[in-house]
């Protein structure tokens, strides 16, 4: 009987009475309709709300996000408890922020294509602004044949500015990297370079753009335009992008790794190159990519140092250059035909998602080179 008592005391100790309340963590869940439901009824009330104040889509989302995210908090507060509808409110918050965040990029990558794919043709891509006029665009527009006209001398200057600036900024800022980090130590010389780098990386391009006329023109005369001047405008704004990305990249290279190599009796130089480097060439060759997305851009350096041109030109050491985004403001800025401004309108766009699928191949093939080139990871 004791034995019995014992056990029935103990069991009666561990059993909860079913008066005792349920703490915050085990109140009731919202059901699965809640959300979906509180999000139609956020909308009706947007829009309601955005017509009173003359309705706009932009007022439309904000006053929807915004009456979602208060009556989904309430009601989560209300039904699991003060600590999960705090939760809930920063999470549709951090959602919100998010969601508002794509909206212009999706914005941006709409119009674009909506305007520059019409445009994009064989003729645009393959042929240059020489012999256009103002009488070609109006005949174009009476007649209503397709554009005539192309980027082909814009896109090979692109492309040839930014590979001498290419050329000119990785080594330089790779090298600079390198002594901050493998060789400096935080010394004088290390402290005076990483204060000049961060100054650097705020200048406008226009500044850039005129210390190398200023440069070249002292060198050259005067009316020294052509694509190595813009290439070297370009490359100051290129290296202290180059210099920091690479820097923090060899910084976070795990020094077990280089202590090991220089157990083996390896040099440090080659320890540099073998080791070093291929571990960190992923982050390297993003932070190249981020420098070349930085100036492929620019048009107020391109203005004052390479001009620009109708004609192709594939010589960077002569005459005047064109580019993409200078393409694009002359032709936004001075159409060919004053009269007729849709044919230029209709370059100006093609050129510009042109120069949005040039930044993703950059993208694609930073991300190719890092697979390539990164240490390979054993069994």
């Amino acid at each position: 009987m004791s034995a019995m008592t014992t056990f029935e005391r103990s069991n009666t100790t561990l059993t909860p009475p079913p008066s005792r309340k349920r703490n915050s963590l085990a109140k009731g869940k919202m059901p699965k309709w809640a959300l979906p439901a509180i999000g139609a009824g956020s909308i009706v009330l947007g829009a309601a709300a955005s017509t009173l104040t003359g309705f706009s889509v932009a007022t439309f989302a904000i006053y929807s996000a915004v009456l979602f995210l208060v009556i989904a908090s309430v009601a989560t507060t209300v039904v699991e408890g003060k600590r999960r509808g705090k939760n809930a409110m920063w999470t549709y918050l951090i959602y919100a922020s998010f969601i508002l965040a794509l909206i212009p990029l999706a914005s941006v990558l709409y119009t674009v294509l909506e305007k520059g794919l019409p445009g994009m043709n064989s003729h645009f891509l393959f042929t240059s602004m020489n012999g256009i006029t103002g009488a070609v665009d109006n005949q174009t527009v009476a007649e209503g044949t397709p554009v005539l006209g192309g980027a082909y001398h814009a896109l090979m200057g692109t492309l040839l500015i930014t590979l001498w600036a290419t050329l000119i900024s990785v080594p330089v800022g790779m090298l600079t990297a390198i002594y901050l980090v493998e060789y400096g130590k935080n010394g004088p010389l290390a402290r005076a370079i990483t204060f000049f780098v961060d100054v650097m990386t705020g200048i406008p391009s226009i500044v850039a753009g005129l210390f190398a006329a200023a440069f070249f023109g002292l060198l050259l005369g005067p009316n020294s335009r052509m694509g190595i001047v813009a290439a070297v405008a370009l490359s100051v704004l290129m290296i202290p992008t180059v210099v920091r990305s690479t820097e923090e990249m060899l910084k976070i290279v795990p020094n077990e790794l280089r202590e090991a190599s220089y157990a083996l009796g390896v040099r440090r130089w080659r320890t540099i190159l073998k080791v070093v480097i291929p571990t960190a060439i992923s982050g390297i060759a993003s932070g190249v990519t981020l420098a070349i997305a930085r100036v492929i851009g620019e048009t107020a350096p391109i203005l004052v140092t390479a001009g620009i041109a109708s004609n192709i030109n594939l010589n960077v050491f002569a005459n005047w250059m064109s580019t993409l985004p200078t393409f694009i403001y002359y032709q936004i800025m001075t159409p060919t035909s004053p009269t007729n401004v849709d044919p230029s309108l209709q370059r100006a766009w093609a050129a510009a998602l042109l120069l949005i699928l040039m930044v993703m191949a950059l993208n694609l093939i930073a991300r190719l080179i890092a697979k390539i080139f990164a240490p390979k990871k054993g069994r």
